[in-house]
Protein backbone atom coordinates (compact mmCIF):
# COMPACT_ATOMS: atom_id res chain seq x y z
CA UNK A 1 0.00 0.00 0.00
CA UNK A 2 1.03 3.69 -0.77
CA UNK A 3 3.55 5.27 2.26
CA UNK A 4 1.80 8.52 3.28
CA UNK A 5 4.14 11.46 2.92
CA UNK A 6 5.96 12.14 6.13
CA UNK A 7 5.21 15.72 7.02
CA UNK A 8 7.44 17.86 7.46
CA UNK A 9 8.76 19.05 11.54
CA UNK A 10 6.96 21.96 13.00
CA UNK A 11 10.25 24.10 12.27
CA UNK A 12 10.10 23.67 8.91
CA UNK A 13 6.41 25.19 8.18
CA UNK A 14 6.64 28.69 7.28
CA UNK A 15 4.60 30.68 9.96
CA UNK A 16 4.74 27.80 12.50
CA UNK A 17 5.57 29.08 16.20
CA UNK A 18 8.47 26.05 16.22
CA UNK A 19 10.13 27.46 13.15
CA UNK A 20 9.48 31.27 14.29
CA UNK A 21 11.77 30.49 17.54
CA UNK A 22 14.29 28.38 15.62
CA UNK A 23 15.58 31.29 12.98
CA UNK A 24 15.00 34.16 16.20
CA UNK A 25 17.82 31.91 17.48
CA UNK A 26 19.82 30.96 14.17
CA UNK A 27 19.63 34.97 14.23
CA UNK A 28 21.04 35.45 17.28
CA UNK A 29 23.72 32.81 16.83
CA UNK A 30 24.75 34.40 13.29
CA UNK A 31 25.17 37.70 15.08
CA UNK A 32 27.26 36.36 18.01
CA UNK A 33 29.56 35.15 15.15
CA UNK A 34 29.84 38.36 13.25
CA UNK A 35 29.58 40.83 15.99
CA UNK A 36 33.55 40.72 16.25
CA UNK A 37 33.60 41.89 12.74
CA UNK A 38 31.78 45.33 13.15
CA UNK A 39 33.09 47.86 10.49
CA UNK A 40 34.81 49.82 13.38
CA UNK A 41 37.46 46.43 14.32
CA UNK A 42 37.37 44.70 11.37
CA UNK A 43 39.35 47.72 9.31
CA UNK A 44 41.10 49.60 11.92
CA UNK A 45 44.75 49.82 11.56
CA UNK A 46 47.32 50.04 14.09
CA UNK A 47 49.33 52.52 14.94
CA UNK A 48 52.67 51.09 15.54
CA UNK A 49 55.01 54.22 16.70
CA UNK A 50 54.43 57.80 16.16
CA UNK A 51 57.78 60.41 16.19
CA UNK A 52 57.99 64.10 15.88
CA UNK A 53 60.80 65.94 13.94
CA UNK A 54 61.14 69.27 14.38
CA UNK A 55 63.71 71.06 12.74
CA UNK A 56 63.74 75.11 11.40
CA UNK A 57 63.34 74.51 7.75
CA UNK A 58 59.94 72.44 8.64
CA UNK A 59 58.53 69.60 11.00
CA UNK A 60 57.94 65.86 10.16
CA UNK A 61 55.07 64.26 12.12
CA UNK A 62 55.14 59.99 11.59
CA UNK A 63 52.66 57.69 11.55
CA UNK A 64 53.66 54.26 11.54
CA UNK A 65 51.18 51.61 11.52
CA UNK A 66 50.77 48.08 9.22
CA UNK A 67 48.47 49.17 6.75
CA UNK A 68 47.90 52.43 4.49
CA UNK A 69 45.77 55.11 5.87
CA UNK A 70 43.44 56.92 3.52
CA UNK A 71 43.30 60.68 4.69
CA UNK A 72 41.53 64.17 4.19
CA UNK A 73 42.46 67.61 5.84
CA UNK A 74 42.59 71.37 5.73
CA UNK A 75 43.89 74.16 7.23
CA UNK A 76 41.61 76.60 9.18
CA UNK A 77 43.29 80.11 10.10
CA UNK A 78 42.58 82.45 13.50
CA UNK A 79 44.19 80.42 15.09
CA UNK A 80 46.35 78.61 12.40
CA UNK A 81 45.33 74.64 12.54
CA UNK A 82 46.14 72.03 10.31
CA UNK A 83 42.55 69.40 11.09
CA UNK A 84 44.03 66.01 9.66
CA UNK A 85 41.12 63.07 9.37
CA UNK A 86 42.27 59.25 9.39
CA UNK A 87 39.70 56.99 8.20
CA UNK A 88 39.87 53.16 9.05
CA UNK A 89 42.09 53.93 12.69
CA UNK A 90 40.97 53.23 16.04
CA UNK A 91 42.28 55.46 18.73
CA UNK A 92 45.01 53.63 21.10
CA UNK A 93 47.63 54.52 23.37
CA UNK A 94 50.45 54.62 20.97
CA UNK A 95 48.75 57.46 18.91
CA UNK A 96 47.40 59.51 22.14
CA UNK A 97 51.35 59.18 23.00
CA UNK A 98 51.53 62.00 20.26
CA UNK A 99 50.18 64.59 22.72
CA UNK A 100 53.54 64.20 24.54
CA UNK A 101 55.48 64.32 21.99
CA UNK A 102 55.40 67.53 21.05
CA UNK A 103 58.30 70.39 22.33
CA UNK A 104 57.99 73.65 23.45
CA UNK A 105 60.84 74.68 21.16
CA UNK A 106 58.95 72.92 18.36
CA UNK A 107 59.18 76.03 15.35
CA UNK A 108 55.47 75.14 13.98
CA UNK A 109 53.59 72.66 16.44
CA UNK A 110 51.68 74.36 19.45
CA UNK A 111 49.63 71.49 20.65
CA UNK A 112 48.20 68.16 19.39
CA UNK A 113 44.27 67.29 20.10
CA UNK A 114 43.47 63.55 19.57
CA UNK A 115 40.46 62.32 19.56
CA UNK A 116 38.05 59.40 17.90
CA UNK A 117 35.89 61.64 15.67
CA UNK A 118 33.31 59.11 14.72
CA UNK A 119 33.20 55.44 14.29
CA UNK A 120 35.95 53.96 12.18
CA UNK A 121 37.22 58.14 12.12
CA UNK A 122 40.23 59.53 14.49
CA UNK A 123 41.10 63.53 13.89
CA UNK A 124 44.05 65.13 14.59
CA UNK A 125 44.56 68.66 15.76
CA UNK A 126 47.16 70.21 15.18
CA UNK A 127 47.53 73.64 17.45
CA UNK A 128 50.73 75.89 15.17
CA UNK A 129 52.41 78.94 16.16
CA UNK A 130 51.92 80.35 12.73
CA UNK A 131 50.59 79.27 9.33
CA UNK A 132 52.10 76.20 7.62
CA UNK A 133 52.33 75.04 4.01
CA UNK A 134 51.46 71.34 4.79
CA UNK A 135 52.23 68.22 2.67
CA UNK A 136 50.60 64.94 3.90
CA UNK A 137 51.40 61.51 1.99
CA UNK A 138 51.94 57.85 2.94
CA UNK A 139 55.47 55.51 2.35
CA UNK A 140 55.30 52.20 1.50
CA UNK A 141 56.71 49.72 3.89
CA UNK A 142 60.92 49.97 3.43
CA UNK A 143 64.28 49.57 5.61
CA UNK A 144 62.53 47.87 8.50
CA UNK A 145 59.48 50.75 8.59
CA UNK A 146 56.07 49.30 8.09
CA UNK A 147 53.67 51.75 6.68
CA UNK A 148 54.00 55.50 7.25
CA UNK A 149 51.84 57.90 7.17
CA UNK A 150 53.52 61.61 6.78
CA UNK A 151 52.25 64.65 7.95
CA UNK A 152 55.59 68.00 6.63
CA UNK A 153 55.31 70.92 7.84
CA UNK A 154 56.29 73.60 5.99
CA UNK A 155 56.87 77.62 6.65
CA UNK A 156 54.73 79.87 4.34
CA UNK A 157 58.17 81.95 3.77
CA UNK A 158 60.75 79.52 3.85
CA UNK A 159 64.43 81.06 4.53
CA UNK A 160 66.51 81.07 1.76
CA UNK A 161 69.68 79.17 2.67
CA UNK A 162 72.20 82.32 1.68
CA UNK A 163 70.68 84.52 3.65
CA UNK A 164 70.20 82.70 6.41
CA UNK A 165 73.79 82.27 6.93
CA UNK A 166 74.78 85.69 6.29
CA UNK A 167 72.32 86.19 9.13
CA UNK A 168 74.08 83.51 10.91
CA UNK A 169 77.69 85.27 10.07
CA UNK A 170 76.86 88.59 11.16
CA UNK A 171 75.50 87.17 14.47
CA UNK A 172 78.81 85.73 14.81
CA UNK A 173 80.24 88.78 14.00
CA UNK A 174 78.61 90.57 16.34
CA UNK A 175 79.43 88.37 19.26
CA UNK A 176 83.10 88.35 18.26
CA UNK A 177 82.96 92.64 18.53
CA UNK A 178 81.76 92.11 21.78
CA UNK A 179 83.95 90.35 23.08
CA UNK A 180 86.99 92.41 20.87
CA UNK A 181 85.72 95.26 23.40
CA UNK A 182 87.43 93.88 25.96
CA UNK A 183 90.87 95.49 26.71
CA UNK A 184 93.45 92.43 25.63
CA UNK A 185 96.50 92.61 27.84
CA UNK A 186 99.64 93.96 26.32
CA UNK A 187 101.76 91.95 25.08
CA UNK A 188 105.15 91.07 26.27
CA UNK A 189 108.50 92.17 25.07
CA UNK A 190 109.76 89.87 22.12
CA UNK A 191 106.50 87.66 22.16
CA UNK A 192 105.15 87.31 18.33
CA UNK A 193 101.97 88.97 17.87
CA UNK A 194 99.05 86.57 16.59
CA UNK A 195 96.46 88.37 13.88
CA UNK A 196 93.02 86.80 13.41
CA UNK A 197 92.55 86.51 10.13
CA UNK A 198 89.12 86.93 8.72
CA UNK A 199 86.10 88.53 6.55
CA UNK A 200 87.51 92.29 7.96
CA UNK A 201 90.92 91.41 7.34
CA UNK A 202 91.26 93.89 4.40
CA UNK A 203 90.02 96.99 6.49
CA UNK A 204 92.21 95.91 9.35
CA UNK A 205 95.17 96.32 6.78
CA UNK A 206 94.10 99.31 5.47
CA UNK A 207 92.99 100.62 9.14
CA UNK A 208 96.56 99.93 10.05
CA UNK A 209 98.56 101.66 7.08
CA UNK A 210 96.65 104.63 7.46
CA UNK A 211 98.16 104.72 11.37
CA UNK A 212 101.64 103.95 10.12
CA UNK A 213 101.26 106.92 7.51
CA UNK A 214 100.73 109.48 10.28
CA UNK A 215 102.58 108.30 13.12
CA UNK A 216 106.52 108.27 11.71
CA UNK A 217 108.16 104.73 12.69
CA UNK A 218 110.87 104.72 14.51
CA UNK A 219 114.26 103.89 13.10
CA UNK A 220 116.04 101.03 13.68
CA UNK A 221 119.27 101.30 12.34
CA UNK A 222 121.68 98.43 13.76
CA UNK A 223 118.94 95.86 13.48
CA UNK A 224 118.42 94.12 9.83
CA UNK A 225 115.12 94.30 8.50
CA UNK A 226 112.99 90.90 9.36
CA UNK A 227 111.85 89.48 6.10
CA UNK A 228 108.18 88.74 6.18
CA UNK A 229 107.67 84.62 7.06
CA UNK A 230 105.36 82.79 3.49
CA UNK A 231 102.15 82.91 4.63
CA UNK A 232 99.49 79.65 3.89
CA UNK A 233 97.66 80.44 0.57
CA UNK A 234 94.76 83.19 1.17
CA UNK A 235 91.34 81.98 -0.85
CA UNK A 236 90.62 84.29 -2.93
CA UNK A 237 89.66 84.96 -6.48
CA UNK A 238 91.23 86.00 -9.87
CA UNK A 239 90.11 90.09 -10.54
CA UNK A 240 90.84 93.28 -11.79
CA UNK A 241 89.46 95.74 -9.20
CA UNK A 242 92.66 95.30 -6.79
CA UNK A 243 96.17 95.54 -6.81
CA UNK A 244 98.41 92.36 -8.69
CA UNK A 245 94.74 91.53 -10.24
CA UNK A 246 93.44 89.68 -7.14
CA UNK A 247 90.21 90.59 -5.33
CA UNK A 248 89.66 88.67 -2.08
CA UNK A 249 86.08 87.44 -1.52
CA UNK A 250 84.16 85.06 0.47
CA UNK A 251 84.81 81.08 -0.17
CA UNK A 252 81.56 78.88 0.67
CA UNK A 253 81.87 75.48 1.46
CA UNK A 254 78.41 73.36 1.49
CA UNK A 255 79.33 70.67 4.75
CA UNK A 256 76.52 67.74 4.30
CA UNK A 257 75.62 65.24 6.88
CA UNK A 258 74.47 62.08 5.55
CA UNK A 259 70.98 60.97 6.21
CA UNK A 260 68.73 62.33 9.64
CA UNK A 261 65.59 62.02 10.98
CA UNK A 262 63.76 59.56 9.69
CA UNK A 263 66.71 57.43 8.11
CA UNK A 264 69.15 57.33 10.56
CA UNK A 265 71.72 55.62 7.97
CA UNK A 266 73.88 52.90 9.46
CA UNK A 267 74.08 51.34 13.05
CA UNK A 268 76.74 50.56 15.03
CA UNK A 269 77.34 47.34 17.55
CA UNK A 270 76.56 49.59 20.80
CA UNK A 271 73.65 51.07 18.99
CA UNK A 272 74.93 54.34 17.87
CA UNK A 273 73.62 55.79 14.25
CA UNK A 274 75.46 57.07 11.69
CA UNK A 275 73.05 60.28 11.16
CA UNK A 276 74.83 61.83 14.86
CA UNK A 277 78.56 60.70 14.54
CA UNK A 278 78.52 62.11 11.07
CA UNK A 279 76.31 65.84 12.47
CA UNK A 280 78.84 65.90 14.91
CA UNK A 281 82.06 65.69 12.75
CA UNK A 282 80.67 68.17 10.15
CA UNK A 283 79.93 70.36 12.85
CA UNK A 284 83.53 70.31 14.04
CA UNK A 285 84.36 70.71 10.76
CA UNK A 286 82.27 73.73 9.81
CA UNK A 287 84.15 75.40 13.29
CA UNK A 288 87.61 74.69 11.44
CA UNK A 289 87.13 75.73 8.58
CA UNK A 290 85.71 79.38 9.63
CA UNK A 291 88.60 79.92 11.59
CA UNK A 292 90.28 79.93 7.35
CA UNK A 293 90.43 83.58 5.99
CA UNK A 294 87.34 84.79 3.83
CA UNK A 295 85.35 81.59 4.23
CA UNK A 296 81.85 81.22 5.17
CA UNK A 297 80.38 77.02 5.88
CA UNK A 298 76.81 76.00 5.31
CA UNK A 299 75.61 72.46 6.89
CA UNK A 300 72.48 70.98 4.74
CA UNK A 301 71.25 69.97 7.97
CA UNK A 302 72.56 71.30 11.14
CA UNK A 303 69.56 68.86 13.71
CA UNK A 304 68.19 65.81 13.33
CA UNK A 305 65.74 66.09 10.40
CA UNK A 306 65.64 64.55 6.50
CA UNK A 307 67.03 66.04 4.13
CA UNK A 308 66.46 64.19 0.52
CA UNK A 309 69.32 63.82 -1.71
CA UNK A 310 68.49 66.32 -4.56
CA UNK A 311 67.66 69.50 -1.43
CA UNK A 312 71.03 69.36 -0.56
CA UNK A 313 72.69 69.53 -4.02
CA UNK A 314 69.78 72.58 -4.34
CA UNK A 315 70.86 74.42 -1.15
CA UNK A 316 74.51 73.89 -2.19
CA UNK A 317 73.93 75.61 -5.27
CA UNK A 318 71.55 78.30 -3.95
CA UNK A 319 74.20 79.10 -2.06
CA UNK A 320 77.39 79.08 -5.00
CA UNK A 321 78.77 76.87 -2.69
CA UNK A 322 82.79 76.62 -4.52
CA UNK A 323 82.98 72.64 -2.62
CA UNK A 324 80.46 70.35 -1.92
CA UNK A 325 81.82 67.79 0.79
CA UNK A 326 79.65 64.66 2.12
CA UNK A 327 80.17 63.23 5.58
CA UNK A 328 79.48 59.68 5.92
CA UNK A 329 80.47 56.70 8.39
CA UNK A 330 80.51 53.32 6.45
CA UNK A 331 79.01 50.38 6.82
CA UNK A 332 79.27 46.45 5.57
CA UNK A 333 77.98 43.17 6.54
CA UNK A 334 81.06 41.90 7.46
CA UNK A 335 82.27 43.72 10.63
CA UNK A 336 85.75 43.26 9.82
CA UNK A 337 85.74 45.56 7.01
CA UNK A 338 87.94 48.98 8.02
CA UNK A 339 89.01 52.21 6.60
CA UNK A 340 88.50 55.24 5.84
CA UNK A 341 87.71 56.30 2.08
CA UNK A 342 86.69 59.57 -0.23
CA UNK A 343 84.07 59.00 -3.48
CA UNK A 344 83.79 61.19 -6.62
CA UNK A 345 80.64 60.75 -8.98
CA UNK A 346 81.39 58.73 -11.98
CA UNK A 347 80.04 59.11 -15.81
CA UNK A 348 81.43 55.57 -16.71
CA UNK A 349 80.49 53.29 -13.93
CA UNK A 350 81.83 52.58 -10.47
CA UNK A 351 85.58 51.90 -9.68
CA UNK A 352 85.16 48.89 -7.88
CA UNK A 353 82.23 46.15 -7.29
CA UNK A 354 82.19 47.68 -3.44
CA UNK A 355 82.13 51.61 -4.64
CA UNK A 356 78.54 50.41 -6.69
CA UNK A 357 77.34 48.45 -3.66
CA UNK A 358 77.80 51.63 -1.58
CA UNK A 359 76.43 54.06 -4.16
CA UNK A 360 73.36 51.80 -4.50
CA UNK A 361 72.92 51.67 -0.83
CA UNK A 362 73.09 55.56 -0.11
CA UNK A 363 71.14 56.37 -3.07
CA UNK A 364 68.39 54.40 -0.89
CA UNK A 365 68.54 57.61 1.52
CA UNK A 366 65.12 59.19 -0.18
CA UNK A 367 62.89 55.91 -0.41
CA UNK A 368 64.04 55.58 3.62
CA UNK A 369 64.05 58.88 4.89
CA UNK A 370 60.62 59.74 2.62
CA UNK A 371 59.92 62.04 -0.11
CA UNK A 372 56.80 63.39 -1.43
CA UNK A 373 57.02 62.31 -5.13
CA UNK A 374 53.95 64.67 -5.70
CA UNK A 375 56.34 67.94 -5.20
CA UNK A 376 59.52 66.63 -7.17
CA UNK A 377 60.77 69.37 -9.54
CA UNK A 378 61.29 67.58 -12.38
CA UNK A 379 62.89 69.58 -14.25
CA UNK A 380 65.41 70.08 -11.51
CA UNK A 381 66.36 66.39 -11.13
CA UNK A 382 66.86 66.86 -14.81
CA UNK A 383 69.84 69.22 -14.24
CA UNK A 384 70.60 67.98 -11.01
CA UNK A 385 70.70 64.19 -12.48
CA UNK A 386 71.96 64.46 -16.07
CA UNK A 387 74.39 68.18 -16.71
CA UNK A 388 76.98 67.21 -14.22
CA UNK A 389 80.36 67.93 -16.34
CA UNK A 390 83.54 66.48 -16.96
CA UNK A 391 85.44 69.43 -15.39
CA UNK A 392 83.84 68.99 -11.98
CA UNK A 393 84.55 65.38 -11.97
CA UNK A 394 88.71 66.44 -12.70
CA UNK A 395 88.09 69.33 -9.87
CA UNK A 396 86.11 66.79 -7.37
CA UNK A 397 89.07 64.15 -8.07
CA UNK A 398 91.97 66.93 -7.37
CA UNK A 399 90.00 67.78 -4.36
CA UNK A 400 89.36 63.78 -3.14
CA UNK A 401 92.81 63.35 -3.60
CA UNK A 402 93.80 65.87 -1.04
CA UNK A 403 91.39 65.11 1.23
CA UNK A 404 92.55 61.45 1.12
CA UNK A 405 95.91 61.94 1.50
CA UNK A 406 95.36 63.70 4.72
CA UNK A 407 92.73 61.22 6.27
CA UNK A 408 95.42 58.90 5.92
CA UNK A 409 97.56 60.68 8.15
CA UNK A 410 95.14 59.41 11.17
CA UNK A 411 93.45 56.17 10.36
CA UNK A 412 94.03 53.61 7.90
CA UNK A 413 92.31 53.60 4.27
CA UNK A 414 90.07 51.27 2.41
CA UNK A 415 91.61 52.23 -0.54
CA UNK A 416 94.41 53.99 -1.41
CA UNK A 417 93.25 56.23 -3.99
CA UNK A 418 89.80 57.69 -4.40
CA UNK A 419 86.98 55.56 -5.96
CA UNK A 420 84.01 57.25 -8.36
CA UNK A 421 80.53 56.07 -8.34
CA UNK A 422 76.84 57.45 -8.98
CA UNK A 423 76.41 59.04 -6.23
CA UNK A 424 73.03 61.38 -5.97
CA UNK A 425 74.12 63.44 -3.94
CA UNK A 426 77.42 64.42 -5.93
CA UNK A 427 75.95 65.47 -8.83
CA UNK A 428 75.58 69.18 -8.61
CA UNK A 429 76.67 70.09 -12.10
CA UNK A 430 79.12 72.94 -11.36
CA UNK A 431 80.75 72.28 -7.57
CA UNK A 432 83.41 70.24 -7.09
CA UNK A 433 81.92 67.25 -4.76
CA UNK A 434 83.23 64.45 -2.35
CA UNK A 435 81.94 62.21 -0.58
CA UNK A 436 84.26 60.84 2.91
CA UNK A 437 83.05 57.74 4.81
CA UNK A 438 84.66 58.45 7.58
CA UNK A 439 85.60 54.63 8.66
CA UNK A 440 83.48 51.57 9.12
CA UNK A 441 80.61 52.01 11.79
CA UNK A 442 80.08 48.39 11.32
CA UNK A 443 83.32 47.64 13.03
CA UNK A 444 83.48 47.79 16.77
CA UNK A 445 87.12 48.96 16.69
CA UNK A 446 86.50 51.79 14.31
CA UNK A 447 82.97 52.87 16.08
CA UNK A 448 84.73 53.65 19.09
CA UNK A 449 87.11 55.73 17.35
CA UNK A 450 84.01 57.10 15.42
CA UNK A 451 82.32 57.82 19.06
CA UNK A 452 85.74 59.40 20.30
CA UNK A 453 85.72 63.60 20.92
CA UNK A 454 89.85 63.16 19.93
CA UNK A 455 88.91 61.24 16.59
CA UNK A 456 86.21 63.09 15.78
CA UNK A 457 88.81 66.57 15.60
CA UNK A 458 91.59 64.49 13.72
CA UNK A 459 89.29 64.05 11.22
CA UNK A 460 87.88 67.58 11.10
CA UNK A 461 91.69 68.59 11.05
CA UNK A 462 92.19 66.17 8.16
CA UNK A 463 89.75 67.56 6.27
CA UNK A 464 90.25 71.15 6.72
CA UNK A 465 94.09 70.84 5.78
CA UNK A 466 92.80 68.58 2.36
CA UNK A 467 90.44 71.40 1.19
CA UNK A 468 93.62 73.92 2.39
CA UNK A 469 95.73 72.11 0.26
CA UNK A 470 93.08 72.06 -2.73
CA UNK A 471 92.58 75.57 -2.93
CA UNK A 472 97.11 76.12 -3.11
CA UNK A 473 96.64 74.84 -6.60
CA UNK A 474 93.43 75.72 -7.16
CA UNK A 475 92.27 79.18 -6.31
CA UNK A 476 88.78 79.58 -6.73
CA UNK A 477 87.84 82.24 -9.61
CA UNK A 478 85.73 84.85 -9.58
CA UNK A 479 81.90 83.98 -9.86
CA UNK A 480 79.83 84.27 -12.49
CA UNK A 481 77.12 82.09 -11.90
CA UNK A 482 73.85 82.32 -10.35
CA UNK A 483 72.46 79.51 -7.67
Amino acid sequence: MPRTPALPPDSLIPGSPKRRAVLKAGGTLLLSVVAPLTPLQASAAQIMAVRIWPADEYTRVTLENDSELKTTHLMLANPPRLVVDIEGLALNETLKSLVAKVESNDPYIEHVRVAQNRPNVVRLVFDLKEEVKPQVFTLAPVAGYRHRLIFDLYPLRPADPLSAMIAKENWSEAEKNTAAATPAPAPQPGAPTVGQAGPDAIAKLEADAARAGSTPAQPQPTAPQAQPKPQPPQLSSQGKNAPGGKVTRMVTIALDPGHGGEDPGATGATGIHEKDIVLEIAKRLKGKLEELPNTRVMLTRDADFFVPLGQRVEKARKVQADLFVSIHADAFIQPSARGSSVFVLSEKGASSSAARWLANDQNKADLIGGVNLGTQDKQLASVLFDLSTTAQINDSMKLGKAVLSEIGGINRLHKGSVEQAGFAVLKAPDIPSILVETAFISNPEEEAKLKDDAYQNQLADAITKGIKRYFAYNPPLAKGRTA
